[in-house]
């Protein structure tokens, strides 16, 4: 423990590099699944560092908060809390600088899974809520090195379990609605003529009308950001009661076999 009491004092880079070592290490067993207890954990920092239980939660808080900036997960029991200083950006800049690997979780590929009966689950889409102010220029600066959206588009890997995973959700639903017959002429057009069509599935509703479906994929939360093309917004105004924007959200990073849907009509 350090001889002085840091209370009342800003956090160091030390203690910043510490504090970021102990919230990754977390989010990466809440993503496979590992338990683990937060108080342990909270009292192990503070035999090293010296702040508070408090005071290091709340620096939790403020960890959750940058990440949910950035497009990316963060641990459910540490809720985003705003009022970071400049001194954590830096140092969540630092960590993201020499684990460039965090934004490329490995997506494994489960055939069993991925080719389940079931349909995949639907929610509403998040609100969207207007900013209440302006953020901080340094977290601005952050947010675009580290975009979530180009990230997304980056990682064609994880797209393409996407698409693949409604295509066969698409399937199931039909099938199980008693419409086998169109559930046959689900196509995945991104994967059999390519790009370019402004859409990635071709899927019909119970009574046959088309459903043109648009999948963006990502590992983030609700709210993260996507791009869409000028080809698909076109598409989307063209036939607004056709197409569909449907976001796929994995819960974990190593199965693309849970996940949410939301449609999104324009």
């Amino acid at each position: 423990m350090s001889s002085q009491d840091p209370t009342g004092t800003d956090w160091t880079a030390r203690e910043i590099d510490l504090i970021l070592l102990d919230y990754f290490h977390m989010l990466k067993m809440e993503t496979v699944g590992q338990h683990y207890v937060k108080s342990h954990r909270n009292a192990a920092l503070q035999s090293v560092i010296g702040r508070s239980r408090g005071s290091i939660e709340f620096k939790h808080q403020n960890i959750s908060a940058v990440l949910l900036k950035l497009g990316m997960p963060w641990i459910p029991g540490y809720k985003p809390m705003a009022n970071y200083q400049r001194a954590l950006i830096n140092g969540i800049e630092r960590y993201l600088d020499a684990s460039p690997e965090i934004f490329s979780p490995r997506v494994v590929h489960q055939p069993d899974r991925l080719a389940e009966e079931g349909a995949l689950f639907f929610e509403p889409p998040p609100a969207i809520t207007a900013a209440k102010s302006p953020q901080p220029s340094f977290l601005s600066r952050l947010v675009r090195k580290f975009d979530p959206a180009k990230r997304d588009a980056r990682d064609r890997a994880l797209g393409r379990l996407g698409e693949e995973r409604v295509l066969l959700s698409e399937r199931a639903r039909l099938t199980a609605s008693g419409r086998k017959d169109l559930a046959g002429k689900v196509r995945w057009i991104a994967e059999e003529d390519g790009d370019g069509a402004g859409f990635d599935i071709l899927s019909f509703s119970k009574s046959g009308q088309e459903r043109l479906l648009e999948v963006k994929t990502t590992s983030g939360h609700k709210q993260t950001p996507f791009y869409l093309s000028e080809n698909e917004r076109s598409l989307s105004t063209e036939r607004p009661g056709d197409f569909r924007y449907g976001c796929m959200i994995s819960s974990r990073l190593q199965e693309l076999s849970s996940l949410s849907l939301l449609w999104r009509i324009p």
